[in-house]
């Protein structure tokens, strides 16, 4: 009986050693894994700043690489001020990014997790609230306040002296019409559009119309300052009139007419030297997907001066005596002659859609 007593106290003995060893065992693992679980945490703390420094010096290069691969600068005052919008805009959340980052990263790396230190429970503050809610209100309502002046300078109404000239967008390509000797645009109705010989639907009764005249190539040509007030329309679909050197955009909504103006000041040939670029255009682009061919939906603006321009437009027929060459010009009668002959054959021609 002892025998068996003695044997099953060795027997304890050599479990509870084994026990104990194993313990410690453990106690050695947790404390290398705390310790691994404290370098971890040094280690991506530290990478986080450094991926900060790496981030604002990546963005600061891709400021470098794209000077001088943006637009001109703007060609209209009214580009100024958007321009000057712009970097304002820049400039606040700029200093916003950089500051709330800069604080993130910081914070990541001075309060990483360890032994001897606890998160504090901060539930509320009504100051902090109000700081952090009214700076930013305040700070986007006078973005937004700039942005609609610079908006309201656009669509108001156009100086009296403005030359009115229409832009219509269609698949795929800008029509231009500019008033004739008379200085008026005439009447159109969709029901006489007609693409053999009259693409934006003018009105034959209308004598306005005798002496307008159409470009089809989405060309067109601006008088430098000298403001230009721009009737925007689409025969279709909704296109979108770009002038990205003048920082202007309008919808061209089928139906309905919407107009904007402002005054160009660098002619296309200043442009060239300012640029350095012999070839550049200022381009009018469709901002709106309109369709397959919308890649190819491009116009072309030439400012030039007075002298220039008035040769050009010598140099155009009127629309209407480009289609009927045997027609007397009607835009040398009064338009308000009752004995003007009304082109009734062409008119009769170009109701085509009702």
């Amino acid at each position: 009986m002892s025998v068996f007593i003695i044997i099953t106290l060795i027997i304890l003995v050599f479990i509870i050693i084994y026990q104990i060893g194993k313990a410690s065992e453990y106690a050695t693992v947790l404390r290398g894994e705390e310790k691994v679980k404290a370098q971890t945490n040094r280690t991506i703390a530290f990478l986080l700043l450094v991926m900060f420094v790496l981030s604002m010096w990546g963005i600061w290069k891709c400021n470098e690489l794209f000077v001088g691969r943006l637009l001109p600068i703007a060609a209209c005052k009214t580009g100024e001020n958007y321009d000057s919008m712009f970097n304002v805009t820049v400039i606040v959340t700029g200093i916003v990014f950089f500051a709330t980052q800069a604080i993130l990263f910081w914070f990541c790396f001075r309060y990483q997790a360890k032994d001897k230190r606890t998160a504090f429970y901060f539930p509320h503050n009504n100051k902090l609230e109000i700081i952090w809610t009214t700076i930013p209100a305040i700070a986007m309502a006078i973005l937004v306040a700039i942005g609609l002046k610079n908006w309201f300078d656009v669509t108001s109404p156009a100086p009296p002296d403005a030359k009115v000239i229409e832009i219509v967008g269609k698949q795929f390509n800008w029509l231009v019409r500019y008033p004739g000797k008379d200085n008026e645009l005439g009447k159109r109705d969709f029901r006489k559009i007609n693409d053999a010989n009259n693409v934006l639907g003018l009105d034959w009764t209308d004598p306005h119309n005798m002496d307008d005249i159409i470009t089809q190539n989405g060309e067109l040509h601006l008088v430098i300052n000298k403001p230009v007030k721009l009737l925007i329309g689409s025969r279709d679909v909704i296109h979108d009139v770009g002038l990205p050197h003048f920082r202007l955009k309008m919808d061209a909504v089928p139906g309905i007419t919407t107009t904007l103006w402002f005054t160009p000041s660098i002619t296309t040939e200043e442009m060239k030297n300012i640029t350095h670029n012999p070839d550049f255009v200022y381009e009018i682009s469709c901002d709106q997907l309109c369709g397959k061919g919308h890649y190819s939906m491009r116009g072309f603006i030439i400012v030039q001066t007075q002298q220039e321009y008035d040769k050009w437009m010598a140099s155009q027929p009127s629309y209407y005596a480009g289609n009927n060459p045997s027609a007397t010009p009607a835009a040398s009668q009064p338009a308000g002659d009752s004995t003007k002959t009304e082109p009734k054959a062409e008119s009769a021609k170009a109701v085509t859609m009702k």
